[in-house]
């Protein structure tokens, strides 16, 4: 029987780029872009130097093509399918259930995704999907504003950042073993964005 690598060669057209991505991800979660040589990816995922860059022009090339396919994970898994049928602040705590669902079922996406240095070596298609990614963040904002479920004194994105940056913080300081969350306490969260939002 096939090990699970053998598996992933057999079906992954390109198994040592996914390697070098993947390896990219760890160290990049672990000590930040800025922190991390070629080198040292390049041992992580087991491949020559060279051989990376053989697929990613240098490293701002590689870190744009992880930051894609990470934000493009995140976006795929708020999308996924919903009971849309229910009532606003179930929506909303659903919303904040699948927030915390990936950052806790891919902690190194959700650490990498929220490097506060991105901005400096981020491309244009880079920038464009994230602009994407949160404007699919702003809408359900906009839309419970029009039904006259939150508040209107703020503008939807500033509503979105609000709760998003609660949460973003709430996990980070998690990690850092500053505070233990329990069930309560990530619901208690939940509660209070919520109420800060409604109209």
């Amino acid at each position: 029987m096939a090990s699970t690598a053998q598996q992933t060669q057999q079906t992954d057209p390109q198994p040592k780029r996914t390697a070098i991505l993947e390896a990219a991800l760890d160290r990049f979660a672990e000590l930040g872009v800025n922190g991390v040589a070629v080198p040292d990816i390049a041992n992580r995922a087991q491949v020559g130097t060279g051989t990376i860059y053989r697929y990613f022009q240098n490293k701002e090339a590689l870190v744009n093509a992880l930051f894609q396919e990470e934000k493009l994970r995140f976006g795929e898994y708020l999308a996924q399918t919903r009971d849309r049928q229910g009532s606003p602040r179930e929506l909303f705590n659903q919303h904040w259930q699948q927030m915390v669902g990936f950052a806790r079922e891919h902690p190194k996406s959700f650490r990498f995704l929220e490097l506060q240095d991105h901005l400096p070596y981020l491309d244009n298609r880079s920038r464009a999907l994230e602009r994407q990614v949160l404007q699919r963040l702003v809408k359900p904002s906009r839309n419970l504003q029009q039904q006259g479920v939150f508040r209107t004194d703020i503008r939807a994105e500033i509503i979105m950042a609000t709760v998003w940056g609660a949460f973003v913080n709430l996990m980070k300081a998690e990690r850092a073993g500053y505070i233990e969350l329990s069930d309560k306490d990530i619901n208690d969260a939940r509660d209070a964005c919520w109420r800060m939002c409604a109209s």
